[in-house]
């Protein structure tokens, strides 16, 4: 019994030491004994000195060649003092801190509290990362966290890159720089100024979160307050609608990027480009920018503005709205641009100047949608020409032959659109003498395709696809268009608009051509021809001629009290319009004119229309701010 009682109580001691081994063994895995107290060892030195200066208090100097050492890191200098109770180090001359053979400090003084691990340095501080390297005069090193901060002024390094700043934190093992008060990054593309800076010396990547000013050295200004840039890589993001400004343009967006490299552009969101040179502005919420080869395209409800003289300015909204650039040498020949020729469209066409100077000189351009032209085009651009020539015909400058055609086709790879320009130029002996010694000119041209719109306070217009160019000045709308102006309405399978100061100067419809004036809800007048030639005059229309095969008109002429008298349903080779007020006032027909006047009580209610008559007042943009919705 009593063997049983020892047995059970020797077991019972063994399980108890079981238990106790495997509690220490657990307590010596998931908590080690830290290293706190790291002991500062001397490796070399000349001299070596023991001193105590009281019971708790014993130091000893080290001086000539001082080589120490605590744990992975080495203190270099020319002398030291250690105090072995507190573990503090004091060093003089030349120091140099070597940490695992990253991270390199050096310094004329410093102070180090080993329980810590935070080294204090002064005068001549200098600590770099292989990357990147930091100057300062005052620099706390916390070794243990690799944390570097300096309050009184400090400047870093990296390769051609130089940031000064009051204060800054340095952490080692990510390689950022925090740089706060007076921050200033100097690059040889960029300088920065704010008053944050996050920087990164391995990725070279800087970031900022407060009101930053950035110029470039090429000519432009940044004011953002958020965004990031890779000077290594040349790529910038900035959001809080930044506003970029170079040479000629502003560029402004809820958020944009930029690459160097392609030189292409991302803006997102109320995005703005304003063109102060040229007059125009661009608004969409997503604009892409090429600028190597000056071009843009914009989406997701974008306007284009043309500005006018005061406030009559022109907007045009589309479904996308595209513009580039093409190179024209004297004689108006379209040749390849290079990037070394390109620069900022703020050079203006030479020959829109002298148009500018010779405005009764125009171009008779044809239509240009491969699916609109038919096998009989070639007559009716000698025809239209003929016109031209002849209502020019007393031009001092005269006119003295004709071109031959020059087809010319613009390609939009983005919308895969193909526009084929048919240009007919009229050739000035004594004005081309004048400009063959001309250099090669720059010209813009823009490109919006579906639901396009147009509004100006004189004159509205609807289409499915525009093309314009500043060589010339003309809006072409092609695929149903539609012009209003005033009470008229103007419709046909092309129209091109004659714009003189960004004002509606002449107009010349393609094919199927009619004009709809409205008198009231019961009675239009209406002219039709294959095509319409008006003018303009101080933005109101004043005069147009329709020629067909034969023009028609229904025109309803009113007595000396502005009573209607009847319905003159008439037809002949030409027809000639006069505006007054707004409203067609005469009717003039020019050969084989045949006709019928019905009383105003006795007019058939289907002769009252034209065969292409439709009303479509409800396409109509009525004001500018539609274009915005």
């Amino acid at each position: 019994m009593k063997f049983i009682k020892l047995l059970k109580y020797t077991f019972f001691l063994l399980v108890m030491l079981h238990v106790q081994l495997i509690s220490f063994a657990q307590d010596s895995l998931v908590t080690p004994k830290a290293d706190t107290i790291r002991e500062i060892q001397i490796i070399q030195g000349n001299s070596l000195r023991e001193k105590t200066i009281d019971s708790v208090t014993r130091l000893q100097t080290i001086a000539g060649n001082v080589i120490l050492k605590e744990g992975v890191t080495l203190f270099y200098c020319d002398s030291a003092t250690i105090n072995k109770e507190t573990n503090i180090l004091e060093a003089f001359g030349n120091i140099h801190i070597n940490q695992n053979d990253s991270i390199n400090t050096y310094s004329q003084y410093l102070k180090y509290i080993g329980k810590d691990r935070i080294a204090f340095l002064k005068k001549e501080v200098r600590l770099t990362d292989k990357k990147g390297t930091l100057y300062t005069q005052e620099l706390e090193y916390n070794l243990a966290s690799s944390i570097g901060k300096y309050k009184n002024g400090g400047k870093v390094v990296n390769g051609k890159t130089i940031l000064t700043s009051t204060e800054g934190i340095y952490y080692a093992e990510t390689k950022d720089i925090f740089f706060k008060k007076k921050v200033h990054l100097i690059d040889p593309k960029y300088d920065i100024i704010n008053d944050t800076l996050l920087y990164n010396t391995q990725t070279q990547i800087s970031s900022w979160n407060t009101p930053t000013f950035i110029k470039s050295k090429n000519g432009g200004d940044i004011y953002s307050s958020n965004g990031s840039y890779d000077l290594k890589n040349g790529k910038a993001f900035f959001g809080n609608r930044t506003i970029i400004k170079d040479s000629t343009r502003t560029y402004v967006a809820d958020k944009s990027a930029y690459d160097e490299l392609t030189g292409i552009a991302q803006l997102e969101g109320n995005a703005i480009i304003k063109d102060s040179v040229n007059g125009y502005s661009i608004l969409g919420n997503q604009i892409y920018l090429d600028k190597n080869n000056n071009s843009f395209l914009a989406t997701r409800k974008p306007v284009l503005i043309f500005k006018g003289e005061g406030y009559d300015s022109t907007y045009i909204a589309a479904d996308t709205l595209f513009s580039g650039v093409e190179k024209r040498d004297s004689l108006g020949r379209r040749i390849e641009i290079s990037k070394d020729t390109l620069k900022a469209d703020s050079v203006i066409d030479d020959s829109k100047k002298i148009k500018n100077k010779n405005n009764k000189i125009n171009k008779a351009v044809n239509k240009n949608l491969q699916d609109s032209i038919n096998s009989k085009i070639d007559k009716k651009i000698v025809e239209d020409l003929t016109l031209v020539k002849n209502n020019y015909s007393n031009d001092t400058v005269g006119i003295k032959n004709f071109d031959t055609l020059i087809n010319q086709k613009v390609q939009v790879d983005t919308g895969k659109i193909f526009i084929d320009q048919l240009d007919t130029t009229l050739k000035q002996s004594d004005l081309t003498k004048k400009e063959v010694n001309k250099k090669d000119t720059i010209i813009r041209f823009f490109i919006a395709f579906h639901n396009v719109k147009i509004f100006n306070d004189s004159l509205q217009s609807v289409a499915d696809s525009l093309y314009y160019s500043t060589e010339d000045s003309i809006f072409r709308l092609f695929k149903n268009p539609l012009v209003f102006s005033n009470n008229s309405q103007i419709a046909g399978d092309t129209i091109y608009i004659y714009t003189k100061n960004q004002k509606a100067d002449r107009l010349y419809v393609f094919d199927n051509g009619i004009i709809i004036n409205k008198l009231n809800i019961r009675m239009y007048n209406q002219i039709a021809g294959r095509t319409l030639n008006g003018y303009f005059k101080n933005g109101e229309l004043d005069y147009m001629r329709a020629k067909g095969f034969p023009a028609e008109s229904i025109f309803y002429p009113q007595d000396e009290d502005s009573a209607f008298v009847g319905m003159n349903r008439s037809k002949g080779d030409i027809i000639d319009l006069y505006f007054k007020n707004k409203e067609i006032n005469k009717v003039k027909f020019v050969n084989n004119v045949e006709g019928t006047l019905y009383p105003i009580r006795q007019i058939p209610e289907k002769q009252r229309l034209l065969k292409n008559f439709l009303w479509q007042d409800k396409r109509r943009p009525k004001n500018k701010f539609e274009l915005f919705e």
